[in-house]
């Protein structure tokens, strides 16, 4: 069974910064090439970041290049996403998964003064 458990996320002043961990289970991490979404609230999610299996061919949404850093640990089998520069539109639940249909429950971040 699929377990996708992401932790990390709160409330942070706009400018701040946050690190995301999405802990993976149930399915071959390793194999897998895993992304971030993000969910603000009364909206549909949108993908945020992805990172093939060994770790290469990253790519990002526009809002989040340069801003956001997407990694992994195929040992830990965890998914990261630092987050910088934080400003109040990047709230919302974040998610991770290997496809927009398997996600965990995702962790709140808060952008607010």
């Amino acid at each position: 069974q699929v377990q996708l458990v992401e932790s990390g996320g709160g409330l942070v002043q706009p400018g701040g910064s946050l690190k995301l961990s999405c802990a993976s289970s149930g399915f071959t991490f390793s194999n897998s090439r895993m992304n971030w979404f993000r969910q603000a609230p009364g909206k549909v999610p949108v993908w945020v970041a992805g990172i093939g299996n060994d770790g290469r061919m990253i790519t990002y949404a526009t809002f989040a290049k340069d801003r956001f850093v997407i990694s992994r640990d195929n040992a830990k089998s965890t998914l990261y996403l630092e987050m910088n520069d934080l400003r109040t539109e990047d709230t919302g639940v974040y998610l991770c998964g290997p496809s927009a249909g398997t996600r965990g429950q995702g962790t709140q971040v808060t952008v607010s003064s």
